[in-house]
């Protein structure tokens, strides 16, 4: 065991500087061409709301949100935003207070994000999904003095008990459709309510307050001005504290390709969801672009969407991509103006084949795997784009998550101890940057256990190759330890949805007496390789990885997926 001293040193004996200046080397030698390598601000120093006010000045009709055939432009969404912060401070709401946001993706939610981020009070969105118990604690947890829900959900909030809540603010997803709209709307619209009871209407709000006027100075960029929860892997999940300096940068951080700031973007993310926070919010207020915004996941809305918006860049699950190739109607929409697609791999994995197939239509564009990330970081601290030459990135080791975004450094760390491994080695991925949160809410020893001398120690377990790129392995708390060896399931599952038949794969441990446990893989197939066996996966496991990493494999209809679109692996376990 190390001393606390010793923290920081290599196990080589080289120290943490030389260790960072070598991966900065590798860095700056096989950072991708076409990207620039420092980040573009277009309006440095400027908090979210000021940028707003920026953009609603130097182009006050752009179309700022299309939502189903209804354009925001700038300058009404900066003075909606305007008028709604002044109608938030009137009913007493101050700096630091805490309004809590619960309704799918429309453009009221970007209203009032705005809204509270211009008053200083801080941006606190929940699912719309959640369960009586999961938002009574959320609600709690942050100590919000206010809520904007959606209509339908007024009687699940009106009945969480112990919360210090003093004003309701309802709203409808109808409310701010155009009269006809021009995509398939979710079935959820037909089923609202006329607006009615005690709560405030959103749009009445805003149409009778005058707008809050404008602050010379920008917000104190550090300053809390989110609690972003996580997927819950703990018993609650934990509020992370993150600033708009997190935001910004993380902003920044994914705007490194040269026409970035002059696309037209689409985002179905739940807004809720950190990662529809940055696509869904934050990304389109930094670089001043239009947003495409869609309600719900919907194959058709997209198509439609793309084709008559001429969408250029989106953020989308494997299993969305595959949807879209797969609908009857995909040969009626033009989809050539998506230049850039960034997949994420929640349940069906991005391969080779699968980027074929979307380049056998349109080979003009660029699909790239997910980043590493997590709410704690604020998302999206790698950059796979760039390295799509010859499927470099899914052909050379199918844990790749790439390099790390400008400004931030990565070390892979012994889990015990603390040391630096060296390069090649596998163990604790620990991550510096300027999006990293500023603590958990209400949970200082988990906080203290996870920051540590500005490092934080994520639980993932991953390793640094020899040319600096960062491979993601798995949680440690999924690690499955095969008669005393570690094996990551990630690693499995990448070999695994390696298999032509395969659709999805999920691996977790069984407890077993004689080896302590081993990996089980749950598969399910595609609709059209139903006659693949689990025998025949596990010969093709047995070829490709160690003997004690094989799987048993066992093939289900579906696997459960959660509300972000995350595979439930504790109900598998359950299940072995």
């Amino acid at each position: 065991m190390a001393k606390a001293s010793e923290i920081g040193r290599v196990c080589d004996g080289t120290t943490e500087e030389s260790y960072l200046a070598l991966l900065r080397q590798l860095w700056r030698k096989n950072w991708p061409g076409g990207l620039k390598d420092t980040l573009q601000d277009p309006m440095p120093g400027l908090d979210l709301p000021q940028r707003l006010a920026a953009w609603a000045r130097a182009e006050p009709q752009k179309t700022a949100i299309w939502f189903y055939g209804r354009s925001f432009s700038y300058a009404e969404l900066h003075d909606m935003s305007a008028r709604l912060a002044a109608r938030l401070v009137s009913d007493g709401i101050v700096a630091g207070d805490r309004v809590a946001l619960v309704m799918p993706n429309c453009p009221q939610f970007t209203i009032a994000f705005l809204a509270i981020l211009r008053i200083g009070a801080v941006h606190c969105p929940m699912s719309p999904l959640a369960k009586q118990r999961e938002l009574e604690h959320q609600l709690k947890d942050c100590g919000a003095k206010a809520i904007i829900a959606l209509q339908s959900l007024m009687p699940l909030v009106e009945s969480c008990e112990g919360n210090a809540l003093g004003l309701f603010y309802r709203t409808r997803i109808s409310d701010a459709l155009p009269a006809a709209a021009e995509l398939p709307v979710p079935p959820m619209v037909s089923e609202e309510e006329a607006s009615g009871g005690t709560a405030v209407d959103f749009f009445d709000a805003i149409a009778h307050a005058d707008p809050l006027p404008a602050e010379a100075a920008a917000a104190d960029l550090d300053r809390t001005a989110a609690i972003n929860y996580t997927s819950g892997t703990t018993a609650y999940p934990r509020g992370c504290l993150h600033s708009q300096g997190h935001m910004i940068y993380t902003a920044a951080a994914n705007h490194l390709r040269s026409d970035s700031f002059a696309e037209t973007t689409l985002n179905f993310f739940p807004q809720f969801w950190i990662a529809g926070q940055n696509h869904g919010l934050v990304y389109q207020i930094f670089s001043g672009t239009t947003l495409v915004l869609l309600a719900r996941w919907d194959p058709l809305a997209f198509m439609m969407a793309v084709s008559s918006q001429r969408v250029a860049a989106t953020t989308m699950l494997v299993d969305n991509l595959v949807e879209v190739m797969d609908h009857p109607r995909f040969a009626e929409f033009d989809l050539s103006s998506l230049r850039l697609i960034r997949c994420v791999s929640f349940v069906q994995k991005l391969g080779i084949e699968i980027r074929n197939r979307w380049l056998s239509h349109y080979p003009g564009a660029v699909l790239s795997e997910s980043a590493w990330g997590m709410t704690e970081t604020h998302t999206a601290n790698t950059v796979t784009i760039g390295f799509q030459e010859n499927d470099f990135d899914l052909a050379s080791r199918p844990t790749f998550v790439g390099l790390p975004s400008p400004g931030t450094d990565f070390k892979i760390c012994d889990f015990d101890t603390g040391e630096i491994l060296p390069l090649g080695a596998e163990g604790e991925i620990c991550c510096r940057s300027p999006a990293i949160f500023n603590g958990y809410l209400n949970a200082t020893e988990a906080t203290q256990a996870a920051l540590r001398n500005g490092w934080l120690h994520s639980g993932d377990i991953g390793q640094i190759d020899e040319d600096g790129f960062l491979h993601y392995l798995g949680r440690k708390k999924d690690l499955i330890k095969v008669n005393g060896m570690s094996v990551g399931p990630a690693e499995i599952e990448a070999v695994v949805a390696e298999h032509p038949a395969v659709f999805a794969v999920a691996v977790v441990p069984r407890p077993d007496a004689s080896r302590g446990q081993v990996p089980v893989a749950f598969v399910q197939l595609l609709p059209e390789a139903a006659s693949a066996t689990e025998s025949e996966l596990v010969q093709w496991c047995r070829s490709r990885i160690a003997s004690y990493k094989v799987p048993e494999v066992r093939i289900v209809a579906a696997l459960p997926v959660g509300q972000t679109g995350k595979i439930q692996k504790d109900i598998l376990k359950q299940q072995t």
